[in-house]
């Protein structure tokens, strides 16, 4: 590892990661980076060591090799018309999308997908699955912007793994809603610069550092002398204003559900489960293959009229465990609303039309705009699975002309059930070996019945 890299960016310069993680990064890492014992200053400035911790594997998969081998050049696995986009581990500016042994993601990386993804015609919704304990500060207000901005276009979801903390926290409240499972914990919207003095080590092995520097700033919080108190107080100066800046985000995205006042009194605290609702921090305790599930229905169902969407999001509210407030903000895309019922948007969704090929010659498809916009949507998912089902065929060897299948209307289940045919006549015709009669085993003689039937046939037709 390069570790004046990683000092770089782990000291001396604001991060938003919570607290506890800070320090195991310490323990675990502080030795060796600084090549000595790492001793930590509370706020009375009272001192402890920190033992360093056995290492250990990351349980982070860098598998973005295999998912585009699976998907192409697509930057991130789409399951049925979701992009989903991973964002997890130590969160970083720039660098690799998902570090290969140090469970890093940049921002850059999750930007390009976002970017992607908003491009995408096949994705429908987008997907963000978290678990991140934090990272840097430089990059993250930028990446929130982009993700408040993609709600216009496609809806966003965010699953939290376990953990959405500081930055991780930050990029989750962007989404249109958040679900967690009941361990699942989100928050720590604060701000920490962790400053290193090693100047005390320094004496004992009688090594004195001298820095010559222009500019009486130039060599604030370097770590051969203690922390002065000016500048001390200039780096809570500046991150308390990030911490405004970091309150401010989450509120214009979860407008109407806490404000920015809300989001400062929680002191930088984190929220399990349902407390994480109480607090206006989450919308949903769900275990994330159910919620997952949840956001495909919700995707499928029809276009509703405002009317039948107030319904729905009315009948949602009242099944949240604590909602903070039921208002919707003026300006927040359509489905920013509560998850609809999915029973109810059923019963009042307009009766879904024919499909384009069971559709009569001359045959009006309806003159209102909602069964157009439902027809637009319905070739749409049509499409997009007709894609993936002709994918998926290469995978296994068979050619599907995707472009020839949308240009005659073939159905998706008529699609898969001839890739289905194409692959069990495969499979048969590895089990199937054609050889010439053996020259030296003996051949089989007829059998005397057959002879005898032989036989009786031919007299008779003589006959």
């Amino acid at each position: 590892m390069l570790h004046a890299r990683i000092a770089a960016r782990a000291f001396n310069t604001p991060l938003l990661v919570e607290p506890s993680k800070a320090i195991a990064f310490l323990s675990g890492l502080g030795p060796r980076i600084l090549g000595r014992q790492v001793e930590l200053a509370d706020s009375d400035g009272v001192s402890k060591s920190l033992t360093a911790t056995p290492a250990r594997a990351s349980i982070l998969a860098g598998n973005l090799a295999e998912r585009l081998e699976q998907h192409g050049d697509t930057p991130y696995p789409v399951v049925d018309g979701i992009a989903v986009i991973e964002i997890s581990g130590v969160l970083i500016h720039r660098g690799g999308w998902v570090g290969q042994s140090s469970g890093q993601t940049s921002y850059e990386g999750i930007a390009a997908q976002i970017d992607a993804a908003a491009q995408d015609p096949y994705v429908h919704g987008v997907a963000l699955e978290i678990d991140s304990f934090g990272g840097e500060v430089a990059g993250v207000f930028d990446l929130a912007d982009q993700i408040r901005a993609l709600r216009s276009k496609k809806p966003v979801w965010a699953f939290v793994g376990e953990h959405a903390f500081s930055a991780g926290y930050a990029l989750a409240s962007q989404a249109d809603r958040i679900l967690l499972p009941r361990t699942g914990a989100v928050g720590s919207i604060g701000v920490v610069v962790m400053h290193t003095d090693v100047s005390t080590q320094l004496d004992q092995d009688g090594v004195r550092v001298t820095l010559v520097h222009s500019g009486s700033h130039k060599v604030d919080g370097n770590p051969y002398e203690p922390l002065p108190e000016t500048v001390k107080n200039g780096i809570q100066t500046e991150i308390d204003a990030l911490r405004s800046l970091f309150a401010e985000t989450v509120a214009a995205a979860r407008a109407g559900r806490i404000s920015k006042d809300h989001a400062l009194a929680t002191e930088a605290a984190t929220y399990r489960g349902r407390d994480a609702i109480t607090a206006g921090l989450a919308d949903e305790v769900i275990d994330l293959a159910g919620g997952f599930n949840a956001f495909r229905q919700f995707l499928r169902t029809p276009s509703l009229t405002a009317t039948q969407r107030a319904s729905c999001a009315s009948t949602s509210k009242t099944k949240q465990e604590a909602p903070m407030a039921t208002d919707t903000h003026p300006d927040a895309p359509a489905w920013e609303l509560e998850a609809p019922d999915l029973a109810a948007a059923e019963a009042t969704a307009p009766e879904p039309i024919a499909p384009p090929e069971q559709v009569p010659p001359g045959a009006s498809v309806g003159a209102s705009s909602s069964n157009l916009a439902e027809l637009s949507e319905r070739l749409r998912e049509e499409a997009a699975e007709i894609t993936e089902i002709a994918a998926q065929a290469g995978r296994l060897g068979i050619a599907i002309d995707a472009a020839a299948a949308l240009r005659d209307a073939t159905p998706p289940e008529a699609l898969r059930k001839l890739v289905l045919q194409r692959a069990a006549i495969a499979a048969d015709d590895k089990d199937i070996v054609a050889a010439p009669p053996s020259p030296v085993l003996p051949q089989a003689a007829e059998s005397p019945i057959v002879a005898a039937a032989k036989r009786t046939a031919s007299a008779g037709a003589k006959g």
